[in-house]
């Protein structure tokens, strides 16, 4: 197992496949990387940009290289002595690829698939229409319209038949294709055609609990198969009588729809899964379905390769994707802990404020979340909560508070996008109260408006009961959802919120109650991630900065005493955790956020700015929009993002303004609200003297922007835990969300510069501000640094805050790992902008020596910050002496 230095987040898709990666091996062992941290690599639908969507979990992905070329970059990374971190998918897969096996046939044979138990569908719904068929939301309008219309149709290939709707190609189930194949055989005169259609008709019903009855239907299926396909090949007679009923069929609606009424699955118009689904998918997105990981027979069978890789040496870590999603995480962190008990296991998880992982889990922490939320609100000034709160209520008219915003975008979600998901526990829970004589009386409607009110008010992604047994932490999370619930609906009986309370804590119990906890839990989470992640982030415009993944916009600043606080117990417990400032999936960029923070400390001339420009571009305004709140965010965008044009500008408020699902969403989209706002981002990006004045703002912010981002990411380097960067993100990062933070890398470039950083000075670094080279240099010395000194950031290295004193005591931030590397940074450049007066900084008495700059420091306890940062903005000291 290699040490965990730094890693290297890159994001594969057939632009960036395994050749490229290997070509970049040897610029990162060069930056200091220790580990490349590879999105999933399992093969995944066609044309993915992701790889999220898997569809085959045992093969590698094809449009990445395939197996010959993941062999080629294990092989390159060997050789550089670069380990491997795996991003995987253990929650869900793609269904809309014929390559999925598995799903199709589950498709083919309902819960006689031997892959029923593979995925989380339901199979006993309430509604009768939808027993032992999956509802596939698929169809552009109504069914009857687009079967009326010829848009569905029955195709033959080879001895097997598929129903196909534009792109979509789905399976016929064996025994209903007795009747058009009976009528090709009297139409032919061919006995042999006539009993096959006979056996297809008899095949035997099977479940998933009975092994060896679905064992025993797909063997006899295959061989009737094949018995169809030589038929045809040998007699072009029945081949042609075939495909005459075929088009007889298609020419039919009636025909083809008691055809369709015969298969285990039911088309649908999409919008019916806002509703009526019957499987679990992930958050609303239909084409991806649950997996039943919790099953250990599910999770042998789709975590082959995973396991061989991990016995193999080839992976030192993996990380977990939607951890919340699973069943049951901790059994499923346990099982991999067994396969590979020295190996990095961080989950993907969201901790509130306060929150931590659960001690039982066999993690080494999260994917960096948690630290992401600490270091963006240390360089917030707390100052400028109070004129950015009045700008905000003056320029939108609008005075919620980030939690009235989160419960109404919540409950908008949960009624609108979750609806199927809802409507499932609420059957759920109908079942448990049919058990229970003092709540039997409770109709549908007041389960459902219960429930509604529940996922609204639950304070956290979710819970972690299992096994009849729950934390106090985790009753604790119950009873304050369940108070909160009350007081918003007084109208429904108090009784019925705390029988509710007394089922998620295990105070009333049985394998139905069991059942219905279990499935809460996951929704929990999907309504925290749809309501507030994706909607309220995108409502609530204070400071979007503050609006990121793990962040909590109730608060607008960190203070440093809590992050140190914070330092100490990861030190303590999590020493071996990821340190993220940009991933995949963040609202901005590392460096856009960074731009934005540094209004907050300068809000009266911020104020001034925008609402000049308010003023001024009454031009652009149409009256479908923007409304203010969008003109607002759009501002703050521009000062993170600039320069940026229209290529990446438009796509950015499409999905802003349909996230937000104000006056446009993905479900219902507004034409005119959406060109109104195009037009006006596209006045804006081609007024010149907009252009002019912008620039010139950002002139201001430049200087303490650069050092802002330095001391971000020198604390990074340092902090408990093992750095990640995410790819380009070693230069100035001014992404947006994606796709926009999923662009090409240059690493012909960034080669070119760290050639120039290996033998620059750190005045010459800052001289060529404008390229990143400093941020480029900063990352070098820094993972040079903790290769050379590894006892200070390994356990039990311990972290201890230092202290400072003087006038800019508060716009200081530093600390020591393990007595021998001290980290010393500032804060809030703007309200100081480099005048410490005699600010010092303690530092444990000894001889000292700055990684960055070279100069040396002897201490006697402390040291003037001028002193430790007059040549580099920020100091990274080394112990010279013995401490």
């Amino acid at each position: 197992m290699r040490p965990f230095v730094a890693s290297y987040r890159v994001q594969l898709h057939g632009g960036l496949d395994f050749f490229g990666v290997a070509e970049a091996v040897d610029y990162l062992r060069a930056l200091g990387i220790s580990h490349v941290y590879l999105s999933p690599i399992l093969q995944a639908a066609a044309g993915s940009k992701h790889g999220y969507d898997v569809v085959d979990p045992l093969r590698v992905d094809e449009e990445l290289g395939g197996e010959a070329a993941y062999e080629a970059l294990c092989a390159r990374l060997a050789k550089a002595g670069v380990g491997q971190i795996l991003d995987i998918v253990p929650n869900h897969m793609a269904i809309g690829d014929a390559r999925n096996a598995a799903w199709w046939d589950v498709l083919e044979n309902g819960p006689a698939s031997r892959y029923a138990a593979q995925f989380d569908v339901d199979w006993d719904p309430p509604e009768a229409k939808l027993r032992n068929v999956v509802l596939l939301p698929i169809l552009s309008d109504h069914y009857g319209r687009i079967l009326e219309e010829g848009g569905i149709v029955l195709f033959r290939q080879g001895g097997s038949f598929v129903i196909r709707y534009g792109e979509h190609a789905l399976p016929i189930a064996p025994c209903s294709q007795d009747e058009f194949l009976g009528r090709a055989a009297a139409r032919c005169g061919s006995n042999e055609l006539a009993f096959l259609a006979e056996s297809f008709g008899r095949l035997p019903l099977a479940t998933a609990t009975d092994r060896e009855s679905v064992t025993r239907r797909h063997r006899d299926k295959e061989v009737l198969r094949r018995g169809l396909e030589r038929l045809c090949i040998e007699e072009p007679a029945v081949a042609s009588a075939i495909d005459a009923e075929v088009a007889r069929w298609n020419a039919a609606p009636d025909l083809l729809d008691g055809l369709l009424e015969r298969q285990n699955y039911r088309l649908s118009h999409w919008r019916a899964a806002g509703r009526d689904l019957g499987y679990r998918r992930f958050f609303d997105v239909a084409s991806l379905v649950g997996v039943r990981v919790e099953d250990e027979q599910v999770f042998s069978d789709t975590h082959g390769r995973i396991v061989d890789w991990l016995q193999e040496g080839r992976l030192d870590g993996l990380r977990i994707d939607h951890v919340d999603g699973l069943r049951d995480p901790e059994t499923y962190l346990w099982r991999l802990r067994e396969i590979s008990p020295r190996a990095w296991i961080g989950v993907e998880k969201v901790l509130m404020p306060g929150e931590h992982l659960p001690e039982a889990w066999p993690a080494d922490g999260t994917t960096g979340y948690d630290f992401l939320e600490l270091i963006g609100g240390l360089f917030v000034d707390p100052d400028g909560e109070k004129p950015l709160s009045e700008l905000y209520v003056e320029f939108t008219a609008d005075a919620r508070d980030f939690e009235e915003v989160g419960r109404v975008s919540k409950g908008q979600v949960v009624r609108d996008v979750l609806g199927s998901e809802l409507n499932r526990a609420t059957a759920q829970l109908m079942t448990v109260c049919e058990r229970h004589r003092r709540q039997r009386d409770y109709t549908r409607h007041e389960l459902h408006e219960a429930l509604r009110e529940l996922l609204v008010a639950w304070p956290v992604y979710r819970t972690y009961a299992r096994d009849s047994r729950i934390g106090q932490a985790d009753v604790a999370v119950v009873s304050r959802a369940v108070e909160k619930a009350k007081a918003s609906r007084p109208d429904l009986e108090n009784e019925l919120f705390d029988f509710a309370r007394d089922l998620l804590t295990f105070q009333v119990r049985g394998e139905t109650e069991l059942e219905f906890v279990m499935r809460f839990q996951q929704l929990t989470a999907s309504a925290m991630a749809k309501g507030v992640e994706d909607t309220a982030f995108y409502v609530f415009r204070r400071l979007i900065s503050r609006n990121e993944i793990g962040g909590d916009p109730t608060r607008f600043s960190v203070p440093p005493e809590e992050v140190h606080e914070a330092f100490g117990e990861a030190a303590r417990r999590y020493p071996r955790g990821m340190l993220a400032t940009a991933t995949h999936d963040t609202k901005r960029g590392e460096d856009t956020r960074v731009r934005i923070s540094l209004l907050s400390e300068v809000p009266g001339l911020w104020s001034r700015t925008v609402r000049g420009w308010y003023r001024r571009h009454e031009q652009f305004r149409r009256k479908e929009g923007p409304d203010a709140g969008l003109e607002y965010l759009l501002y703050q965008t521009l000062v993170g993002a600039w320069p940026i044009g229209e290529d990446r500008l438009l796509p950015y408020l499409e999905k802003a303004t349909r996230e937000a699902k104000e006056h446009t969403s993905w479900l219902s989209p507004d034409a005119a609200y959406e060109a109104a706002v195009r037009g006006f981002a596209q006045g804006l990006l081609r007024d010149e003297r907009f252009r002019a004045e912008i620039e010139a703002f950002l002139r201001l912010l430049q200087e303490p922007a650069t050092i802002t981002s330095l001391a971000q990411t020198l604390v990074k380097c340092t902090a408990p835990g093992f750095p990640d960067f995410y790819q380009g993100c070693e230069l100035w990062d001014t992404s947006l969300v994606d796709p926009d933070n999923r662009r090409a890398v240059d690493y012909g470039l960034r080669r070119r510069l760290l050639a120039k950083a290996s033998a620059a000075s750190a005045e010459e670094a800052l001289a060529e501000a404008e390229s990143g080279l400093p941020k480029l240099w900063l990352i070098r010395r820094a993972l040079a640094a903790r290769r050379a000194r590894s006892h200070a950031f390994e356990p039990p290295a311990a972290y201890r805050r230092l202290e400072a004193a003087g006038p800019r005591a508060n716009h200081t931030f530093a600390f020591v790992r393990g007595e021998e590397v001290a980290t010393v940074v500032p804060r809030l450049w703007l309200g100081f902008r480099g005048e410490w007066g005699g600010t010092e900084v303690e530092l444990p008495p000894g001889s000292w020596r700055d990684a960055l700059s070279g100069e040396r420091h002897d201490s006697r306890g402390a040291v003037l910050a001028a002193q430790l940062l007059h040549r580099f903005p920020v100091a990274l000291l080394l112990r010279e002496d013995s401490p």
